[in-house]
């Protein structure tokens, strides 16, 4: 692998930086400058953060869903669908 993802960020911390434009409240973002030294560094993690989070978040919806999948096959396995007897075939 290039870089190095660890537990604690999953995304390569060693990738190139790369200078973007973002549209932000001018209020929040005067209170966030007070607060934090680096603006770049704590978007960074924030969004780290969110994408953690976004991919868990997408992870457990598809077990759900495995699990709903799977409860219907077995209930077909087991009894069929109504609908097999009424077939028009």
């Amino acid at each position: 692998m290039a870089g190095t993802v660890t537990r604690t960020t999953h995304y390569d911390r060693t990738a190139p930086r790369r200078p973007v434009n973002l549209s932000l409240n001018a209020d929040l973002l005067a209170q966030v400058r007070q607060v934090t030294p680096n603006l770049s560094a704590t978007v960074e993690t924030l969004l780290g953060d969110y994408l953690h989070a976004a991919r868990e978040k997408r992870e457990d919806e598809q077990r759900q869903l495995d699990g709903v999948i799977d409860a219907v096959n077995e209930l077909h396995a087991r009894h069929g669908f109504l609908s097999d007897e009424f077939s028009t075939l």
